[in-house]
Parts: structure tokens; sequence; C-alpha cells
């Protein structure tokens, strides 16, 4: 593992937003959705590709918050444009366990 400094850390803008639509993404490699989630007034609405088809439906997330980084470059998947990462943690199947706030914060709260 690559140690980094507490300045490298500070640079990675890992926010909360709130999940406000989920679509099927059929034309992506493995299976995935795409997700709009709002991320407060300062960063308004952002989309993403998300393979969290194994744990979750997509009425599910509606509603749900979720930690993104949010000053990646827009990275073009397929037709889409991803303008966020979803985070997560693979369990012992390797299905992904979405990173989520255990209590809701404010939409674009950004982790400490």
């Amino acid at each position: 593992m690559e140690e980094i400094g507490w300045s490298d850390f500070e640079r990675v803008e890992l926010r909360v937003g709130t999940v406000v639509r989920v679509e099927p993404f059929p034309e992506a490699r493995k299976p995935a959705y795409r997700i709009w989630a709002d991320f407060g007034d300062a960063l308004g609405v952002r989309k993403s590709s998300a393979q969290v088809t194994d744990l979750y439906e997509p009425a599910e997330l509606v509603g749900t918050q979720v930690v993104g980084v949010v000053n990646f470059p827009p990275k073009q998947i397929g037709p889409f444009k991803s303008e966020f990462l979803v985070t997560g943690f693979p369990d012992e199947n390797g299905a992904i366990v979405l990173a989520r706030p255990e209590r809701r914060v404010p939409n674009g709260a950004k982790l400490l």
C-alpha cells in the first residue's frame, strides 16, 4: 500500500448526494445502472454509472444517500457521460455495497 500525505487526501472531494433517479444501463459492458444524485445547491444534480445491480433495485436506491467523488473529470462510458464516482466496497462475493452515511446529512456535505 502506498502512503499518501494529508494534502493528497484533502484534494479528493468525497461528498454526499441523494439519489433522485435510477435507470438500467443496458449498453454497459458489465451490468450497471445510470444514477442521478443531488449534491446540493453548489454542485447540483450529477450523473454516474454504477455496477451495483447485484444488491440493489432501482426503486430502492431513489431517496437514499450515497458518497461520491465529485472532482474527477467527466468520463465517457459508452453513450453516457459519468460526472461523479459512486463509492462502495466489494462483499465476499464481489458484489458492490454502497458507501453511505449512517444518518442523513445535507446534500453536498464533504467527508472530513
